[in-house]
């Protein structure tokens, strides 16, 4: 017996969680469907000026952000997996890290530091260097900030699979780099550029926060500001409609395109052995590497060192005696402590509920976790907006749909942390729990939690820093009773005061990054003592 049957409560309680994902993706689904029939002709809508721009803009800016990023990012991975014994490799990889953990307003407060009209570029050129950080500039800025190192990791990742027999057969006949290139990286690269290039545009297609505080006015809006548009100040619900389900549209045909070229690359059994590139250390090479290592480090590293800088000279015990401030941390640690621990049980119930079985309901977890990444925040907050306010004020529901919406959009990445140690786990002890008959708390506190510390802990902190940097939601639903840290820091950046912008993107840039540590080096010390 390969694998034991869930028990029938885990069984009801798996059902329920996916039952729950359902009735919340597809309720706005349907809302936003509904709407677009009611009191409006979306004919009139589709064929309106503004609309066309608005997606005009949106495809380019996404475009253009995805060339420039993945385009930078081949370069830049083939110069790091060729170049592996300089000093300090190791620190630049875990500062390309950084931008991944950082919420989107931190990093623009970052890339204002350094690019903005007062930013370190400004007064250290003068007018030789003297341009607009907001518009179409400064969102490429910024998604090449944030998508730059995550598709270098990326490419590494995969360029590091490549076997050593490759490379000796390359140095045994003598192959230039072009040639190495071309016959050995290149299929490499090949095989995982849809995937990253899919994921890239999506990620810039959906960047709500990047567009809202960059974007410079109607000329640099996307589908998505222009949905809160729609919604927070002029409340046309029909126009809102259309937008997302034209955003949902254009998200689906994208996630299909992915799917059908993405290439998964094969296990190939290689020597353990390591062997250098034949063309790692010619001249050229090590000057070509070293351009691309030192400019991408610097454009990752000098806008995170602009934020600690001008973080460090706001007036930080002004920002800390602040009641507001205060209000507003303890309200992102509560909402994002309630999003992570739904985030994770909801996950954990359904993976239980599978119990490491092929079945029907094992597909539909997977595809109503990838489901949510073609539903972004605001799509699903726009569709909720229109249920609930034909109940009231629609602000009033403002902490369960914060809490609901950011457990939904960290349950992809929770569900990629946890389905694989889970799946191995239960590989592992299935036989031995059915013959010792352990079921239940039992299960969870002698087998489940000892052995999944680590896994659980990254996801439940993933989670919870994804909530508590996220502005797309509380931007819909906020209010002056309901305020979190990137909703304050939004309002100080609108309001000019960027003295208290900067102090309060480092609080939460430090916060989201102690949350990521925290977890971390839990795990680790509690791993060590099993």
């Amino acid at each position: 017996m390969p694998y034991q049957r869930a028990e029938t409560p885990t069984r009801i309680a798996g059902f329920s969680a996916l039952l729950f994902i359902t009735i919340v993706t597809f309720g706005a689904f349907l809302a936003l469907a509904t709407r677009a029939t009611e009191g409006f002709a979306i004919s009139e809508v589709l064929s309106d000026a503004y609309l066309g721009r608005i997606i005009r803009f949106t495809l380019w800016q996404a475009t253009l952000s995805t060339l420039l990023s993945v385009g930078l990012a081949i370069p830049t991975a083939r110069a790091f997996a060729r170049q592996t014994k300089f000093t300090g490799r190791d620190s630049l990889l875990k500062l390309f890290a950084l931008p991944l953990a950082l919420p989107a307003l931190v990093g623009v407060l970052a890339i204002l530091g350094l690019w903005g009209r007062a930013g370190w570029i400004n007064q250290l050129t003068g007018d030789l260097l003297s341009f607009s950080i907001f518009g179409l500039s400064g969102i490429l800025i910024a998604h090449i900030f944030f998508n730059l190192p995550l598709a270098t990791r990326l490419f590494l990742t995969s360029l590091e699979r490549i076997p050593v027999e490759n490379w000796r057969l390359a140095s045994q006949l003598d192959m230039p780099s072009s040639s190495i290139f071309k016959f050995i990286e290149w299929p490499v690269i090949k095989a995982v550029l849809p995937g990253i290039l899919a994921l890239v545009f999506m990620l810039c297609l959906t960047s709500f926060t990047i567009v809202l505080t960059l974007g410079g006015g109607p000329a640099s809006t996307t589908l998505e500001v222009a949905i809160y548009q729609s919604l927070r100040f002029d409340f046309d619900p029909g126009r809102a409609v259309t937008l997302a389900l034209v955003q949902l549209a254009i998200t689906v045909v994208l996630l299909a395109v992915s799917f059908r070229f993405t290439k998964t690359l094969p296990n190939i059994v290689s020597l353990k052995s390591t062997m250098h590139r034949p063309d790692a250390h010619t001249i050229s090479a090590r000057i070509v590497d070293a351009g691309f290592i030192i400019a991408a480090g610097c454009f990752v590293a000098l806008p995170l060192a602009a934020l600690i800088a001008d973080g460090l000279s706001s007036d930080l015990p002004k920002l800390l005696s602040s009641p507001t401030v205060w209000r507003a941390i303890t309200t992102s640690f509560v909402l994002a402590l309630a999003a992570g621990t739904l985030s994770l049980t909801l996950c954990w119930t359904m993976l239980k509920a599978i119990n490491n079985q092929n079945s029907l309901f094992a597909k539909l977890v997977g595809f109503a976790s990838s489901t949510i990444l073609v539903m972004p925040a605001i799509v699903l907050g726009s569709g909720w907006f229109i249920v609930l306010h034909r109940f009231g004020n629609v602000f009033s529901f403002a902490p369960l749909l914060v809490i609901i919406i950011n457990a939904l959009m960290a349950l992809p990445f929770v569900h990629r942390i946890l389905a694989p140690a889970l799946a191995e786990s239960t590989r592992q002890h299935n036989r031995l729990i059915a013959g010792l008959g352990i079921t239940g708390w039992s299960r969870w506190r002698l087998i489940d939690f000892p052995v999944l510390k680590k896994p659980l802990a990254l996801a439940f902190a993933f989670a919870m820093a994804l909530s508590l940097g996220d502005l797309g939601v509380i931007a819909l639903f906020g209010s002056e009773q309901i305020t979190t840290l990137p909703l304050l820091l939004f309002k100080s950046l609108g309001s000019y005061r960027t003295h208290d912008a900067d102090g309060l993107a480092l609080i939460l840039a430090f916060s989201c990054l102690i949350i990521l540590y925290a977890a971390e080096k839990l795990s680790q010390r509690k791993a060590r003592q099993c």
